[in-house]
């Protein structure tokens, strides 16, 4: 059944519709939200009342348009407006107890696989692009979540945040090259 199909049926009172829409959409919900605000319990906070608010608006919503996109940009809001209540943060990633870095590490990680030293340099590679991205300004770390985290594609990403597709692109062009000198700066080389 399709996205729209199942706004439907959520419509029309069907409860199984909306269960539906929540089960597809729950886990990319989370993973904006908590790339975005770096902390896993706001972002829980976040992904249950991004589905609140869909679901009390869902009448609002265009099928002309992707129920995804849709979802995100109220997720997207939200992780906007808690960003700018708490202000700036800063996480070390060099902490090796961070609560970040081991569900990074446990993200990355396949023991069945891998020899000890290709772990090892996945997890180096993974640390130092957790850290270029918490460098970057939230307004590019949030493109750069949606396009390479999201798997987005930049009219989506535009959809999303409402911003016009030639900024997405140059953010995100921007974004990358920071990285990429960050990166560069701590010795990472092509």
């Amino acid at each position: 059944m399709t996205d729209a199909q199942l706004v439907e049926r959520a419509l029309a009172g069907h409860e199984d519709g909306f269960r539906e829409l929540l089960a597809r959409y729950q886990r990319p919900v989370f993973n904006l939200l908590a790339r975005m605000l770096r902390d896993a319990a706001l972002a829980e906070d976040l992904t249950q009342e991004t589905f609140l608010k869909a679901h009390r608006h869902l009448r609002t919503f265009d099928p002309r348009y992707k129920f995804s996109n849709w979802i995100l940009r109220i997720a997207h809001n939200s992780a906007i407006d808690a960003l700018r209540r708490r202000g700036p943060q800063e996480v070390s990633l060099d902490d090796p107890d961070s609560p970040e870095r081991a569900t990074l590490d446990a993200s990355l990680v396949d023991s069945k696989t891998e020899t000890a030293e290709r772990l090892m340099e996945r997890r180096d590679v993974a640390l130092a692009l957790e850290s270029a991205l918490a460098r970057l300004r939230p307004e590019y770390r949030r493109l750069v979540v949606m396009r390479y985290q999201e798997d987005l594609g930049y009219e989506d990403i535009a959809e999303v945040t409402g911003l016009p597709l030639g900024t997405v692109k140059s953010h995100l062009h921007r974004a990358r090259g920071e990285m990429a000198d960050f990166l560069a700066k701590t010795g990472w080389r092509p």
